[in-house]
């Protein structure tokens, strides 16, 4: 083994063939989450927010399929209520996660405090403390999906 090579951590670990379905929801709240984050933080500082994604498209014409970069907007899952505090909801697909038993939102306070909830529900949703309520979630989108 050379130098360099010696220098890095091996180890025999093996990719798994299928993530775990309860990781591939994790993972698809996280990205949200994060999107949610990076809308928050821009809002913050006065700033606008466009992810952007790869749609394609075909040509009219000449019948070519091209990839096109485009802006697509966010709808933020928190909003000031009616005693002026900030609320913040979390969303799985287009069904809210029911945090508590008849509790959907969470109680930010200002929006100054926005970031650092959405961190704090970040947190929580990698240690697996929302596994439950995705589920539940999940179980309610496909249900609709066999109407």
């Amino acid at each position: 083994m050379t130098a360099i090579m010696s220098t890095l951590k091996l180890t025999a670990a093996r990719k798994t063939r299928a993530l775990p379905d309860v990781v591939k929801r994790r993972n698809k709240l996280l990205m949200k989450l994060g999107e949610q984050r990076m809308l928050a933080a821009a809002q913050a500082q006065g700033e606008h927010y466009t992810p952007t994604r790869l749609r394609s498209y075909k040509h009219a014409d000449t019948g070519i399929r091209i990839m096109k970069e485009v802006p697509v907007r966010i709808k933020p899952w928190y909003w000031t209520g009616e005693k002026g505090e900030m609320l913040l909801a979390i969303n799985y697909g287009s069904k809210q996660i029911e945090l508590q038993k008849g509790k959907t939102a969470i109680d930010v306070g200002e929006a100054a405090n926005l970031c650092k909830v959405l961190d704090t529900v970040i947190d929580a949703v990698r240690n697996g403390e929302l596994d439950t309520q995705i589920e539940s979630a999940s179980v309610k989108l496909r249900e609709g999906f066999k109407k």
